[in-house]
């Protein structure tokens, strides 16, 4: 029992790891002793921050855009040119758009369906046998999407392709662990609250007390409840759990 959350000497691979969600969860692995990869659209910020996260442990850098095939399949390659075995995929690259009804445009949709969406399942594909490599019975691949409890409840702003998509992800994350489960790959999404990000900047300069009045726990969330919900589904701890998706809120669903 001593060890069950422990990501010691695993590989882990997380996308849009340069920044928000993406790079709490990849601080947390580096800090906890798993060899992290980190990959993110801008190759300047993403060698940058692999640079700074190596100061705490393992971490490198291999940019990708990961809204183009082509770049899948560069980094599933290049990935492999590297490594003989993956134990963790975080997919948490993501886009999101924001226009009244009326005014939504298709470019706002295919955007964020293709990348929240679309992509996670394309990379895990390429990926399959890394993550096969990288697994046993007793402790499962993992395969972790980014999800958004906008995709369970009905989100504030007019961003329509937004939830849409991480309803689609929720659901893709379910269909997957079951399938993957007798390759002994675990599939689970995290659904996360407000967390600061790039992508909420706008909601926390303008909405934050009155969002955080609607927190049961009052704040929004910290690198650790991140990293920590991230850190168990990747250990032994969570071996027997997959197709689940936990929101990360403080509360805010069932308050609402």
């Amino acid at each position: 029992m001593k060890n069950l959350f422990s990501v010691q000497g695993k590989v882990a691979l997380v996308t849009g790891g340069s920044r928000g969600i993406g790079l709490m969860i990849a601080r947390g692995f580096v800090e906890n002793g798993a060899r992290t990869y980190i990959s993110s659209r801008k190759a300047d910020v993403c060698d940058m921050v692999a640079d700074e996260l190596s100061e705490l442990g393992t971490c490198i850098s291999l940019p990708a855009d990961l809204s183009s095939q082509d770049e899948i399949a560069r980094l599933a390659a290049e990935f492999g040119e590297r490594e003989k075995a993956l134990n963790i995929l975080v997919n948490n690259a993501g886009a999101a758009w924001g226009a009244p009804f009326d005014d939504f445009p298709e470019a706002g949709w295919d955007k964020v369906m293709d990348l929240n969406v679309k992509s996670p399942f394309f990379l895990t594909q390429a990926l399959i046998r890394k993550l096969e490599a990288g697994a046993t019975a007793k402790d499962p691949a993992r395969v972790i999407n980014t999800g958004s409890i906008d995709g369970i409840g009905t989100p504030f702003l007019e961003t329509y392709s937004y939830p849409a998509s991480k309803a689609a992800i929720h659901q893709l994350s379910r269909v997957m662990a079951n399938r993957l489960a007798s390759r002994n790959i675990n599939v689970n999404a995290i659904a996360p609250g407000l967390f600061p990000s790039e992508m909420t900047g706008y909601m926390l300069d303008n909405y934050e007390e009155q969002i955080k009045a609607g927190i049961p726990r009052g704040r929004v969330g910290t690198p650790e409840d991140m990293a920590g919900v991230a850190i168990y589904l990747s250990s032994r701890a969570s071996a027997f759990v997959t197709g689940v998706v936990i929101p990360v809120d403080g509360g805010s669903l069932v308050a609402r």
